[in-house]
């Protein structure tokens, strides 16, 4: 029987990730399995107490949203532990990638008796994150001003947080002009909104911003959306939930392995939902480098 230790963010989202985890912890108990609880005070110690769980062989649980899922995914990537996820977060993007739902029996019984999956994982170099590993995605322009809006957001919680920061964005949004180069060789010169790296389909709380992006197929998908007048990026905006604006001829998606990403002045990026850093910055894929149940 599996031996778990649960790492928690207290606060993710609308919802306490301790509450989430409630039901979850005492279905995986009544089964017989171990169960260990940690909250963190920071992601910096989420990912030291996911060392801490991972060295004494035990399955670690992410507990929150994409954060926390990025952090105790990132720092568990290229090692043999095994990582369960319990979504409480704003997002749960990375979740939602891997079919999971936050129905307590069914991600009960995929923790107890699920095999682990390989899945590729995101390396981040940047002056702010050197080496950094990451799940989801790495998003560079008006989404991750819009994210950061979010995040500081006190009177709005979940979708209302993500719409509310994102017009707010648009409408001081500039474009950019971005270099994109592909495995070192291929530079394009694009100017919009944003560029996002996607390892995962999904992002800012469930838009398919990549469709066609796999988290176990060796390659990111290089969302690029060029420039094209406010009232358009809106409409595409909404489009997002369903994947219809990659009709859009302001659309393009280049693939690699390895994707540098500058810009002509300071831009934020974002990764897994976390901003706290400006480009330029290299990512490279990890394939099969982390290990999931899901």
């Amino acid at each position: 029987m599996r031996q778990f230790t649960a790492v928690v963010n207290p606060a993710a989202g609308s919802s306490s990730g301790t509450a989430a985890l409630l039901p979850v912890a005492r279905l995986l108990r009544e089964a017989g399995a171990g169960l260990e609880t940690r909250y963190s005070r920071s992601l910096d110690h989420a990912r030291e107490l996911a060392r801490r769980a991972a060295a004494q062989g035990h399955t670690v649980l992410a507990v929150g949203g994409d954060g926390m899922a990025g952090a105790v995914g990132g720092v568990l990537s290229g090692t043999d532990a095994v990582l369960g996820l319990v979504p409480s977060g704003r997002g749960n993007d990375f979740a939602r990638a891997l079919g999971l739902t936050a129905d307590p029996a069914a991600l009960a019984d995929v923790l107890l008796h699920g095999t682990p999956r390989a899945v590729d994982t995101i390396r981040v170099d940047s002056t702010a994150h050197p080496g950094v590993a990451v799940l989801g995605s790495v998003y560079a322009g008006v989404d991750a001003v819009a994210n950061r809006y979010a995040n500081h957001s006190r009177l709005l919680r979940g979708s209302a947080s993500y719409y509310a920061g994102g017009a707010r964005a648009v409408v001081g949004w500039r474009p950019a002009t971005y270099r994109i180069t592909v495995d070192g060789t291929t530079t394009h010169e694009r100017r919009g909104y944003t560029v996002v790296a996607a390892n995962s389909g999904y992002y800012g709380f469930g838009r398919r911003i990549a469709p066609d992006a796999r988290v176990d197929d060796g390659l990111l998908d290089v969302v690029v959306i060029r420039h094209a007048p406010k009232r358009l990026f809106f409409a595409m905006m909404n489009e997002l939930k369903t994947g219809a604006h990659m009709r859009r001829p302001q659309v393009e998606v280049l693939r690699g392995k390895e994707i540098r990403i500058e810009a002509d002045r300071d831009l934020p990026y974002g990764a897994d939902g976390e901003v706290d850093a400006t480009l330029p910055v290299t990512v490279r894929v990890c394939p099969g480098a982390l290990r999931v149940l899901g």
